[in-house]
């Protein structure tokens, strides 16, 4: 995992240009749903998720420093959290998310301390 919460970790499989959307995503108790997008920004990286039906069709952003490994083989992300901790995180609101810096905030706040 990453010291940033906002860039993949050195160990994660992740390299610059690699498409995550689509792929599936595994808690470490296991499906939360699929990359519905992911962001490349420098400093600022980080997946959008669509859970589904698992917490009724929510979308949840995780930073890129949750991520643990990326199986290409398998379409797979893998993030170091369980699925209540992606089910308690910070709504996520693609309008705040692009302009408000205390959302921003809310994200490290509820995922900076533990990774």
């Amino acid at each position: 995992m990453s010291d940033n919460v906002w860039g993949y970790g050195a160990d994660s499989g992740y390299t610059a240009g690699l498409d995550l959307t689509g792929y599936r995503v595994e808690a470490t108790d296991g499906h939360i749903g699929k990359v519905d997008k992911a962001s490349e920004e420098v400093d600022a990286q980080y997946l959008v998720v669509d859970t589904g039906p698992w917490i009724f069709g929510r979308h949840v952003l995780l930073p890129a420093g949750t991520v643990s490994s990326i199986d290409r083989d398998q379409q797979t992300v893998y993030v170091a959290r369980t699925k209540d901790e992606i089910k308690n995180a910070p709504e996520y609101d693609s309008d705040k998310h692009s302009d408000d810096p205390e959302y921003h905030q809310q994200y490290w706040g509820y995922y900076g301390g533990a990774i």
